[in-house]
């Protein structure tokens, strides 16, 4: 190792922002991987995070190091981790499964009873180096990107949206077009989606959602959205909501938007309890709705790595800045005022 300490964005306080800090680099343990972080990006958590709003009062303990989409080159490994080794280029799924309880044992682990996140229950990787389980681990295919094996954590999240039922040759609607809506519009196109409505209040994410592949991207506060996506659909309305929002408005409208008999994915996380009419937009309509949460380990790692490899996926107009750590201030006023896509931090200062 070259020193014993290295830079880390931290919260270091329950309050707004965060701090650059020098700390001791990670301890791995027999089972464990360092990883040398090359690229990381900011996740809308990472946003709750800096922002130190309800939920992350309620969920993170500082001082912690947070961030958790990342890929970066192997430093050290356990001496009981097999299949890795110092010099592979990695990403890691974040989402740590116990392994024994009922979900784990019945093939669900991403829906662990005991579910622990790195970055936001345990130091993440907005720094040099970041610690992670060697069965976490997941290898990046050469023919990858270094910039998209940064996102993959996310890019898992749209994958497993779109792919939880038949998307070649619907027509779908997408509501909501953060990082993680716009992630899906490339998906569902890439996967043969005979057309695809985009609704988002924000005029430089519709702008990228058309880049994306959107055939339509419409604003919900000065369009009639359901009327439209049913009169371009001959009044069936589509079949396909992926509904990433999580705004109360934007649900709604989806449900309106879906066929009778249509599949309903939700991704997006509302910060208040939604009402249904459940008997018109579920029942009645023959809905299959889907709760959605993060991704299936690891059979939405190896989807979206065929995708990548196949060049299906244009993800080029989601980047914006690439910044070092210590440039964390700008990234985040960025972020916040919905002007930017991913942006990317680099750590070690290395880019190529």
């Amino acid at each position: 190792m070259p020193t014993a300490t290295m830079k880390a964005l931290r919260k270091m306080r329950p309050e707004q922002g965060a701090q650059l800090e020098a700390v001791a680099i990670p301890n791995i343990g027999p089972a464990d991987v360092l990883v040398r972080v090359r690229a990381a990006s900011i996740c809308g958590t990472d946003l709750h995070i800096y922002a130190w709003d309800k939920w992350s009062a309620s969920r993170i303990k500082p001082p912690m190091t947070f961030g958790h989409e990342f890929c970066g080159t192997v430093e050290r490994v356990g001496e009981a981790v097999e299949g890795v080794a110092p010099g592979d280029f990695v990403s890691a799924e974040m989402h740590v499964n116990c392994g024994h309880c009922h979900q784990c044992r019945n093939g669900q682990p991403h829906v662990c009873q005991n579910l622990k996140i790195i970055g936001i229950d345990q130091d993440g990787c907005f720094a040099e180096f970041v610690c992670i389980p060697g069965r976490n681990i997941w290898k990046i295919d050469p023919a990858i990107h270094e910039h998209y094996a940064a996102v993959l954590d996310p890019l898992g999240n749209a994958v497993h949206t779109v792919l939880a039922g038949p998307i070649a040759g619907q027509t779908v609607a997408v509501t909501g077009c953060g990082p993680i809506g716009l992630m899906a519009i490339a998906v569902a196109k890439a996967c043969g989606c005979a057309g695809l409505f985009a609704t988002e209040v924000n005029p430089h994410r519709r702008a990228l959602a058309l880049k994306m592949g959107a055939d339509e991207a419409l604003d919900p506060l000065a369009t009639d959205v359901v009327g439209r996506v049913r009169a371009a659909t001959g009044g069936t309305g589509v079949d396909v909501l992926l509904e990433m929002s999580g705004h109360p408005d934007a649900i709604h409208q989806g449900f309106q938007m879906l066929r009778a008999g249509g599949r309903a994915s939700l991704l997006g996380v509302s910060s208040q309890p939604v009402t249904f009419d459940l008997v018109a937009d579920i029942i009645f309509k023959g809905a299959t709705v889907q709760g959605i949460y993060g991704r299936k380990m690891f059979e939405t790692w190896v989807q979206m790595t065929a995708l990548l490899k196949a060049g299906r996926l244009n993800l080029e107009p989601l980047f914006s800045e690439r910044l070092g750590l210590d440039r964390f201030t700008d990234a985040f006023s960025m972020l916040q005022g919905g002007q930017a896509g991913k942006i990317l931090f680099y750590p070690n200062g290395v880019q190529r």
